[in-house]
């Protein structure tokens, strides 16, 4: 009983930390089936019809259907570009020994010192003098770029928790190095490519402003974070048919979280557990 009294307060603060997610959540879901005068005159009422207008209005006015494409192309090819550069970097860094892995992770982690803003205009004059300005590949390149600082981090530290008497069984069996990488270091970092498949994905696909000026508005390859805004007028916002393409945005997050959850949750177990 008394353990109970003293995990009371941790529920109820999760519980309520919990609350304030759903609601805005529930809002927004409420409000994709609603006109503007059901939402101001009864925000969190549940609509009196679930007509899946709003949504059709904002697939076809903001061709949201071509932009989650766009999305969709530039997210799995920038995912697919950071994985193969990360894993065989970390693994490099992790079994380095001594002064050179340490300054090798030191050099990395100055990628979290590069502001957002600080980087626009160096990346503006490179997509122009590279000619790939306007262009979804220059995104492909430079997505990766920017997410490899963490990504490397993460995974050396997974990889370092391998023990070294694994990688010398592998060794007398005559695994090469890159044997070694993909059947024995890879297998057993996949809670960590995992974590670093859904937090690069979630930025990836949430990217803004870098989309809007490297890749442009054109209707044909801007991406679902630069249609969206389209939705909005400055003669009178539907905010139903916006929170309907909202939700239509959110879908693919929702999808890939729900795919790699238990890898991540495996993660954050497994380092609680080192620790």
């Amino acid at each position: 009983m008394k353990l109970r009294k003293s995990w009371l307060p941790a529920h109820v603060l999760a519980w309520l930390y919990a609350l304030l997610l759903l609601v805005p959540l529930y809002y927004l879901l409420v409000s994709a089936f609603k006109t503007n005068d059901q939402i101001f005159a009864a925000p969190f009422s549940l609509p009196t019809s679930l007509s899946p207008r709003n949504f059709g209005h904002a697939f076809t006015t903001a061709g949201l259907g071509s932009a989650i494409v766009s999305s969709a192309l530039v997210t799995a090819v920038a995912l697919l570009v950071t994985v193969v550069l990360a894993v065989p970097a970390a693994f490099a860094v992790a079994r380095s020994e001594g002064a050179f892995g340490a300054a090798a992770e030191r050099i990395f982690s100055l990628g979290f010192l590069v502001p957002t803003f600080a980087a626009l205009f160096p990346t503006f004059l490179l997509a122009a003098a590279t000619g790939l300005f306007h262009t979804r590949l220059f995104m492909t390149l430079f997505l990766p770029a920017t997410a490899l600082p963490l990504a490397v981090v993460i995974l050396v530290q997974f990889m370092r928790t391998i023990p070294r008497e694994m990688e010398e069984a592998a060794r007398l069996d005559g695994a090469t190095t890159l044997a070694l990488l993909r059947h024995v270091y890879t297998p057993l970092c996949l809670p960590g490519i995992a974590t670093v498949v859904l937090l690069n994905f979630l930025s990836f696909w949430n990217e803004y402003l870098y989309s809007l000026v490297i890749i442009g508005p054109a209707p044909h390859q801007r991406t679902v974070q630069v249609a969206l805004p389209t939705l909005r007028a400055l003669t009178g916002t539907d905010y139903g048919v916006l929170t309907a393409g909202t939700v239509l945005t959110l879908i693919p997050v929702w999808v890939v979280y729900t795919v790699l959850q238990k890898r991540m949750q495996q993660a954050l177990v497994s380092g609680a557990v080192k620790m």
